[in-house]
């Protein structure tokens, strides 16, 4: 179990590298700054993460493996971008996929370490979320968190229901795979027939839309 959680976050953090990339290319970005936005996108929630849970040293420092995997997978998309142009939605659903992974790993090292439920879904979360806002503001972007389609929400569901599967005591291979499965299904979703929670709009403000 603990090959495949590693496996997936060596996976997670070479897609998130790979959306920062991409993010990179269309701000025409030369390739430090390919290099940069690709890292800190795979690192930052999982560096939040540790920062908040007193880990020290956070991960990609502990274990240069994930440097080396974030820094060539933003180069391979350099290369890769140069010859042929990926399609803007695909970066969506790439991120759908980094966001599912990072979320489940963000999640199982929270609950190895602190054995709270509620922590490890708050966690999960962060770590799911918090590289691709930190892609955002350094790309100039509107927040994908902030848009109204499901995003942090996909993420809180596959968190809260890894913590449900875990608490039944199901095989843990089980509970990872399902609840990595509904995350990514719930963000396709959404992308898919543009779904979104319903939005917050005061009585005065609907008023003044009428008028």
């Amino acid at each position: 179990m603990d090959h495949l959680i590693h496996i997936l976050d060596l996976v997670g953090t070479g897609v998130f590298a790979l959306t920062g990339a991409l993010a990179a290319g269309r701000k025409r970005m030369d390739i430090f700054g390919v290099v940069v936005l690709g890292c800190v996108t795979a690192f930052g929630g999982g560096t939040l993460r540790d920062l908040i849970l007193g880990i020290r040293p956070v991960f990609w420092i502990s274990n240069t493996c994930y440097l080396w995997v974030a820094t060539l997978a933003a180069i391979g998309t350099y290369l890769l971008a140069r010859r042929y142009r990926p399609p803007a939605i695909g970066l969506m659903y790439i991120d759908a996929i980094g966001l599912a992974v990072f979320t489940i790993i963000g999640f199982q090292f929270t609950i190895n370490q602190t054995q709270n439920y509620s922590i490890a879904i708050v966690m999960g979360v962060t770590t799911g979320v918090f590289g691709g806002i930190i892609r955002d503001v350094l790309s100039a972007e509107v927040l994908l968190i902030l848009r109204r389609e499901i995003y942090a929400s996909a993420s809180l569901c596959g968190a809260a229901l890894l913590a449900l599967l875990f608490n039944l005591q199901l095989p843990r291979s089980l509970s990872v795979s399902v609840a990595l499965l509904t995350t990514l299904i719930i963000r396709i979703a959404a992308l898919r027939w543009n779904l979104a929670l319903p939005i917050f709009q005061l009585k005065s403000n609907r008023e003044e839309t009428r008028n």
